[in-house]
């Protein structure tokens, strides 16, 4: 882009920032980084014909469409993805896309032709530059945009590209319902909304006519089942809304309890024996299931907590105090709903309010559903994010200049994008042209760490991601800047230009405050260079935008790019599952792990010893020449199921800290905590990232909800009390249990397996009712050690079944038991075995239990054979390994209240403050 000859420096120093922009010349200048003049982008990739298909859990096809032209580099998951979820035209006919290719380009066309009209390339040779270079990072998974610009970017005229948006209500029934089918009409296309409903009176307020008002808890009933109704439309995915309430409203403390309330309903549902599962009828016969809740906590509020001081709430229509409080007692109340549902987190009004941008305008009220994007009332963002794993060096270093240049050129396309779109009220459009809000972000923070040789929870790895952080909205800033040289500030600028600028100098100050330890110098020297540039040029010509940056989620999107991590977040695991083209699956060891080994400084032996052992253990901790001062860079979100280390939730506050004072905007991110974490435990999560300034949190506590468990190690969720879906349970613990013996005659079934070369039978003898009683276990070779082991043990599990023991609590005790032998069975529904008895119940659990409740057993399924497969020379050392089957175990313990995903059924993980889909890439969220 285009760089003006000034001494920013000097300028900022001096203090001699212009008080006003100067007027709008031509357009800008694009200078070429990536691409060559007169060479598609899309002509410099090596393509293939696919068939895209996705599975659900119950084997049956979603979706599945032949002959998609894709780059060869991207993965199957980013092929399904795509043409699942961005192709456009009714599938099967001759108007459906069918390539990457034209995906991209019809994009890319339309923002071309928009950036054209609009004056934003100074000549011909420069729109076709920002055509060539913006194909370039979008088909290289350099960039991508948010969902609905591949949505609709193309097909209308002026099509729906925000992902967020937020909507202010006033006091009155009917600003109140129009609200509702403001949200209706964003949920219905894909969109998430936020507000905060402070401005409606309490419950204890009277109305204009007599009687007493509803107050916003009671809304918020409605709010909720218009989200639930249209979440369950079936074609978009979950509603994605944020409900937000001051902490100063009388209604404070039913709004803290209300989602908490529910969730014991669902409790005593579930206890009557209603489904408990996400989508069952438990859950969904309770209120607030819908909506992220947050309280809106000022300074003095919490200062009032730390120094056990009183805290009053007041009238919403005069403002007249109302009741007195200790502030620590409304605190526990926050931290003990959490505790109990994840629900309400925090934002933290003081700090978000003085880092405004537009103060003179308005104060920030709200946010989107995931809290990423806080702004004026009724306006809306659109988002886009950095791949940081493709902005890597050859050393391994970060690449300033090439990160540089793509922020510059997608904020460009970000700024087009603003005029030529529609929005769902005039109220919206309006301010979205009138402040035009980006929300650029970055995605592979995780994997960027590690592949650098940082672990996430470690000064130095903060300081290198804050110094990230720094350029990217620093660098986005100066462009804006840039932009509004050529275009014009934004229309709300000349009004806000002193809160602006008092906003850049603090990211400058905090960006010149940064610890050099971990950042390489280059780095270190380019982000506080770029706030230099930003303050020096915005004090010249103004912003043409009024914030820049975000940290969102990067649900599909980051399956787009082929994202090993979304977002803020660290790896989920150190084991990975990767689709092949013609269906399957391969188990391949984390690519991350043999770039960080070899940041390191091991040896490529070393590396493939570490790498052998990481395959067959499924944890890094043991492994042979690793060293101990070493394992917390390979350390993750989620416990592995053979390791102890993971990433204390203190570590992802310390990172959301280090990166907060270089966006615009806030972090989505929910820090997951362990089940055994206390309402203390909460408090402390709360009150630190306050302290850190943090303009929002939110925490979820693994196993708080009742829903049906889904993880893979359901007997280590604990909770504070005990879990009423197996009440069958109550009858172990029963000292007197009487012995339920078989009929004399009773139907049996016999099986024969083959483990390993070893052969052997298993009988079951059934109840009346079909349910196993008895189990006998036949080895082939009479009079072995292991045949009379068998046969003892068939005897013990026999007698637990007729003392009431529930055939699940053996098949989650005893599936996965590894020793000899193992190996190949012959069996398709249980290829490959650990053991014999890992082989027995994982039989038993797929003829005698739901398929819900077998799939506890399933998921940890095969211990795959090496084959060979085609790597980059770089990622030589990791095996890849084919597995026969159509889900991958899990090798992590993740929540154990985990949804599944509504379009293909498959478990889905947490993605900021929503869930994402690693099967077909639908995502909970607004992204």
């Amino acid at each position: 882009m285009e760089h003006h000859e000034l001494n920013a420096t000097a300028a900022v120093m001096d203090g001699k920032e212009m008080a006003g922009p100067r007027t709008k010349a031509p357009g800008l200048t694009v200078e070429r980084f990536f691409t060559t003049p007169g060479v598609d982008p899309a002509d410099e990739l090596a393509w293939e014909l696919r068939t895209a298909g996705i599975s659900g859990e119950d084997g049956k096809s979603v979706f599945q469409q032949k002959d998609v032209e894709v780059p060869k580099s991207w993965s199957m998951l980013a092929t399904n993805v795509v043409a699942s979820k961005y192709f456009r035209g009714t599938p099967g006919t001759a108007e459906r896309e069918t390539s990457v290719r034209h995906l991209v380009a019809r994009v890319v066309d339309t923002l071309t032709r928009w950036g054209a009209q609009g004056g934003y390339f100074a000549t011909a040779t420069d729109r076709d530059t920002f055509h060539a270079e913006l194909t370039h990072l979008l088909l290289r998974q350099k960039a991508a945009f948010n969902s609905p610009v591949w949505f609709n970017v193309g097909v209308e005229e002026h099509p729906q590209c925000s992902a967020c948006f937020i909507n202010s209500v006033d006091d009155s029934m009917e600003s109140i319902l129009g609200l509702a089918k403001t949200e209706g009409m964003l949920f219905k296309y894909g969109s998430g909304t936020g507000s905060n409903l402070s401005t409606i009176r309490s419950s204890r307020e009277l109305l204009a006519g007599g009687g007493t008002a509803s107050g916003p808890v009671s809304f918020m009933k409605g709010f909720d089942a218009f989200a639930g109704v249209i979440k369950s439309g079936g074609k978009t995915r979950r509603a994605a809304k944020m409900v937000i309430l001051n902490a100063d409203h009388p209604d404070v403390l039913e709004f803290i309890r209300c989602k908490s309330n529910e969730e014991k309903k669902a409790w005593a549902l579930i206890e009557a024996g209603y489904d408990p599962s996400f989508n069952g009828e438990a859950y969904s016969s309770v209120f607030f299931q819908n909506s992220n809740n947050s309280v809106r906590a000022t300074d003095e509020f919490m200062r009032a907590v730390i120094n056990d001081g009183a805290w009053t709430t007041h009238a919403v229509r005069d403002g007249r105090p109302m009741d007195t409080h200790k502030a620590r007692d409304i605190f526990r109340e926050i931290a003990s709903a959490a505790h109990l549902c994840g629900d309400p987190g925090m934002q933290f009004d003081t700090t978000i309010n003085a880092w405004h941008t537009c103060s003179n305008t308005d104060r920030i009220n709200a946010s989107n559903p995931c809290s990423e994007y806080m702004f004026l009332d009724d306006s809306a963002c659109n988002l886009a994010s950095l791949n940081l794993m493709h902005f890597r060096t050859i050393d391994g270093d970060f690449d300033v200049t090439a990160f540089k240049h793509a922020v510059d050129v997608v904020l460009l396309a970000m700024e087009i994008i603003v005029g030529n779109s529609k929005y769902p009220t005039e109220k919206i459009t309006k301010n979205s042209h009138a402040y035009r809000p980006l929300g650029l972000g970055y995605a592979n923070l995780g994997a960027l760490l590690m592949a650098a040789g940082l672990p996430y929870d470690s000064d130095v790895g903060r300081n290198y991601a804050g110094a990230i952080t720094s350029l990217m909205c620093g660098e986005a800033y100066a462009m804006s800047a840039r932009m509004a040289g050529k275009q014009g500030a934004f229309e709300g600028y000349a009004k806000n230009a002193e809160p602006f600028l008092g906003v850049i100098r603090k990211h400058r100050k905090a960006a010149y405050n940064i610890p050099p330890e971990g950042v390489t110098p280059e780095l270190f020297e380019a982000q506080k260079q770029a706030w230099d540039e930003a303050l020096a040029l915005g004090g010249e010509f103004g912003f043409r935008n009024s914030q820049v940056t975000v940290l969102a989620p990067t649900g599909t999107i980051g399956f787009m790019m082929d994202c090993d991590t979304t977002g803020i977040e660290p790896d989920i695991a150190l084991i990975k599952y990767k689709k092949l083209v013609g269906g399957g699956m391969l188990k391949i060891v984390n690519q991350t792990v043999p770039l960080a080994l070899e940041k390191l400084g091991y040896r490529q032996t070393q590396a493939q010893d570490i790498i052998t052992y990481l395959d067959k253990h499924e944890t890094i901790e043991g492994a042979p020449h690793l060293k101990p001062e070493h394992l917390a860079v390979f350390d993750c979100a989620f416990k592995p199921a053979k390791g102890q280390r993971s990433i204390h939730w203190m570590g992802h506050l310390k990172m959301m800290g280090a990166t907060q004072p270089f966006l615009s905007g806030a972090i989505s991110k929910t820090v997951n905590m362990p089940s055994d974490a206390t309402v203390e435990d909460i408090e402390k999560a709360y009150i630190e990232a306050w302290r850190m300034g943090l303009k929002a949190v939110a925490v979820y506590r693994d196993g708080c909800k009742r829903t049906q468990p889904l993880n893979t190690s359901k007997d280590k969720v604990k909770d504070t009390k005990a879990v009423v879906a197996e009440p069958a349970l109550a009858a172990v613990r029963d000292a007197n249990a009487m012995r339920r013996r078989l009929p004399d005659e009773r139907r049996a079934i016999t099986h024969k397996f083959s483990i390993g070369g070893h052969e052997g039978y298993l009988t079951v003898g059934m109840y009346e009712d079909g349910t196993p009683g008895e189990l006998f276990c036949v080895m082939a070779k009479e009079g072995s050690v292991v045949s009379g082991l068998m046969d003892s043990f068939a005897t013990a599990v026999s007698l637990a079944l007729q003392y009431g023991v529930p055939l699940q609590v053996l098949v989650d005790k005893f599936s996965h038991v590894r020793f000899e032998p193992s190996g190949f069975t012959g069996n398709p529904a249980v290829p490959i075995a650990k053991s014999i008895v890992d082989y027995i119940f994982r039989w038993l659990a797929l003829k005698f239990l739901p398929a819900e409740q077998a799939e506890g057993g399933m998921e940890e399924t095969v211990e795959p054979k090496v084959v060979a497969a085609e790597v980059k020379p770089e990622v030589q050392a990791a095996p890849v390994v084919a597995l026969p089957m159509a889900t991958p175990r899990r090798t992590y313990l993740n929540q154990a209240d985990a949804p599944p995903c509504h379009t293909c059924g498959e478990i889905m993980v947490r993605n900021g403050a929503c869930y994402k889909c690693s099967n077909c890439g639908t995502t909970s969220g607004c992204s």
